[in-house]
C-alpha cells in the first residue's frame, strides 16, 4: 500500500512539474517581446549622453492637461506613437534656448509615427506663453499647459526643461534634464532608431 501511496505522489508531483515548465515555455515569448534599446544607447553623445533610458519602461501619469485650444488630454491620448514630452515654462531661460530646436526635430521627424509634445507647466499665462512662441518663431508645437503643475508632479519632473521620451505603448523609456540640442544629427538619429525599434509596438 506505502508503494502505491509513493508512486501516485510521485506521479501527482511529476504531473505538476510539467503543467509548470508548460507555463514558463508559454510564457517566455511575451518576456522576449520587451524592447531592446541597447543599439539606442549606442548612438549618444554630447548632450544626448545626458538621456537615460531606463532599465525597465515606467507607467506615466493619467493626469490630464489642458489643450492650445482649451480643451483636455491625457498622454495615453498620444499611445500608438513615440512622444517626445517636454515639460517647460515661460520664465525658463534655457527653454526658450531648447524650444527651437524641439521645433525643428518636429519639422523634421513628426507625423505619424512621432511628435513632440511641449506642456508649459505652472502658472504661465496664455498670452505669454504665445509671445514666448512667436519671439523665438515656434509655429509647429502645441500651447498645451499643466497651470497647478499637477501632471508634472505626478512625472515627477523637479526641474525645467525636462523631456520625456516615451514608446508607443505609453510607457516612459527614458528622460533627460535640463537643455539640450534636439535639432543635431545624433539627437535626430536617436529618435529615428527609436521610432525603427517601436515599430512592432504599432497595431
Amino acid at each position: 500500500m506505502k508503494r502505491i501511496r509513493s508512486a501516485s505522489v510521485y506521479t501527482g508531483l511529476a504531473a505538476i512539474a510539467i503543467a509548470a515548465m508548460s507555463f514558463v515555455t508559454q510564457a517566455a515569448p511575451a518576456f522576449a517581446e520587451a524592447t531592446d534599446y541597447s543599439a539606442v544607447k549606442e548612438l549618444r553623445e554630447g548632450d544626448m549622453r545626458k538621456l537615460i533610458f531606463h532599465a525597465e519602461p515606467k507607467e506615466i501619469s493619467e493626469i490630464s492637461f489642458i489643450t492650445g485650444d482649451e480643451g483636455n488630454a491625457t498622454l495615453q491620448d498620444y499611445d500608438g506613437k513615440v512622444v517626445l514630452l517636454n515639460f517647460w515654462a515661460t520664465w525658463c531661460a534655457p527653454c526658450r534656448h531648447e524650444m527651437p530646436m524641439l521645433s525643428e526635430l518636429q519639422e523634421i521627424l513628426g507625423g505619424e509615427d512621432f511628435e513632440v509634445v511641449t506642456i508649459a507647466t505652472g502658472r504661465n499665462m496664455v498670452p505669454a506663453m504665445v509671445k514666448f512662441f512667436e519671439e523665438i518663431e515656434v509655429t509647429n508645437l502645441p500651447l498645451h499647459r499643466d497651470p497647478k503643475g499637477t501632471l508634472a508632479r505626478d512625472m515627477r519632473v523637479l526641474g525645467l526643461p525636462a523631456t520625456v521620451l516615451l514608446d508607443r505603448n505609453g510607457k516612459e523609456i527614458a528622460r533627460l534634464h535640463g537643455d539640450a540640442d534636439w535639432s543635431s544629427e545624433n539627437a535626430r538619429a536617436i529618435v529615428a532608431e527609436v521610432i525603427n525599434v517601436t515599430a512592432t509596438q504599432k497595431d
